[in-house]
């Protein structure tokens, strides 16, 4: 995004608030990706897996404080300072390639996993076919991107986002979850069988690789007028704030539904199934209440993925990241194009969501490879560079990535 030139004459940088681009994160990955994984996998696991949520917090604060760093003391885009990190030709390719690749496929398979939950969600109310749904929904995306007016209805998908989160929030303490169970799962971590999937996954659908290409231009547009250790005290804290709130929710909804459904041996297996957490607080109208958050969610996650993907192919290849260039547009046209060829001929919605949570899982180590080999070029970042124990939290979330990236392919094969 361009950068916020708001300084007039005679008059300093206008001061912004300390809240902001972190919410467009959270509200980005809140989709129907999160509410669906978080539901199949209380329903199937209990609270088996509630230590993969919290690990997701604690590394997508890790890993998008970086991104944060990036936009505010280098005044770089993620995608710029990976192209000026690897000079090597050689190395600059095989980078380039590698993330390129992992952007493409997780960015194609997250805009698949959010375009089928939208038609979900307007499936369960309208009983019309998801894939007729998915087309539909490809085409209003698409031409809200082009025409610009997303930034307006971004905001209102927002709002019906936290409605829905507030809802989850609300009945998780009406249903009394098991506390124990739920700390159990959360400091004794395992995985059961069959829950590999599901526990990459879970991971997926918070710490989203696009993401981080993402943060570093909503941060310079919102603070890269102001005095630079004010800007990043500022999207510091906007970061912990947002992502800590978007991870509880996504917590929430895997309590409601090992709470509710896990107890009374109920699946996840359609749009029908995932109201039933909701029940208990909304009754006949819960179908229509997940009906409204999952359009939203899906919709405004369906925006953020494509334009995350053009913001990091552009910044790696050196390219204009203007949103009305036709490079830029030919990325995101092309991302949600494939995102809606998999919405449309895939077989169970469900699976297609979980598998494309889980994609973006299995891609995460290779983003965070290169964006810690990046944050120690002092080169680049100065001071702002990674110390010893940015390293040493980087290095445990990529290692740990990895390791559950192994053991779910070792699984899948």
């Amino acid at each position: 995004m361009p950068k916020n030139t708001s300084e007039t004459a005679g008059q300093g940088p206008r001061k912004s608030g300390w809240i902001g681009p972190g919410l467009l994160i959270s509200a980005s990955f809140i989709g129907p990706g999160t509410v669906t994984t978080a539901t199949a996998t209380g329903a199937s696991f209990g609270f088996a897996l509630t230590w993969a949520v919290v690990f997701s917090i604690v590394a997508t604060i890790i890993l998008q404080e970086m991104s944060v760093r990036l936009g505010l003391t280098a005044r770089l885009s993620t995608g710029e300072a990976l192209r000026k990190t690897f000079e090597n030709p050689v190395a600059k390719v095989a980078m380039t390639a590698l993330v390129i690749a992992a952007i493409g496929i997780g960015g194609a398979a997250y805009a698949g996993g959010d375009t089928t939950g939208t038609a979900l969600a307007l499936s369960a109310v309208t009983g019309l076919p998801v894939p007729a749904l998915a087309g539909i929904i490809a085409a209003v995306i698409i031409l809200l991107l082009l025409s610009g007016s997303y930034k307006v209805l971004e905001k209102v998908m927002t709002v019906l986002v936290m409605l829905l989160a507030a809802v989850f929030l609300v009945t998780v303490v009406a249903v009394k979850p098991d506390f124990a169970e739920l700390l159990r799962g959360t400091f004794m971590p395992s995985i059961p069988d069959g829950a590999a999937l599901k526990a990459i996954a879970l991971i997926g659908t918070t710490v989203v690789p696009y993401n981080i290409f993402l943060h570093s231009n909503l941060v310079r547009e919102k603070w890269g007028d102001e005095e630079p250790d004010l800007a990043l005290k500022k999207g510091r804290v906007d970061n912990a704030v947002s992502i800590t709130v978007g991870g509880l929710i996504t917590l929430a909804i895997l309590s409601t539904a090992a709470a509710v459904m896990f107890t009374q041996g109920l699946e996840a297996e359609s749009a029908a199934d995932l109201a039933e957490p909701l029940r208990p607080t909304l009754g006949q109208f819960a179908p229509w209440a997940l009906a409204i958050g999952l359009f939203a969610a899906g919709l405004t996650s369906a925006i953020a993925g494509p334009l995350g993907a053009a913001y990091a192919i552009t910044g790696l290849l050196g390219w204009s990241s203007d949103l009305k260039d036709p490079k830029f547009r030919a990325i995101f046209l092309t991302v949600v194009v494939v995102g809606a060829i998999i919405a449309i001929t895939g077989a169970n919605p469900i699976e297609i969501i979980i598998l494309a949570q889980a994609a973006n899982g299995l891609l995460l180590p290779i983003i965070a490879f290169f964006l810690l080999i990046t944050m120690n070029n002092k080169r680049v970042l100065g001071e702002h560079a990674n110390g010893l124990v940015a390293n040493i939290l980087g290095g445990a979330v990529f290692l740990i990535t990895l390791a559950l990236g192994g053991i779910t392919l070792y699984g899948l094969l």
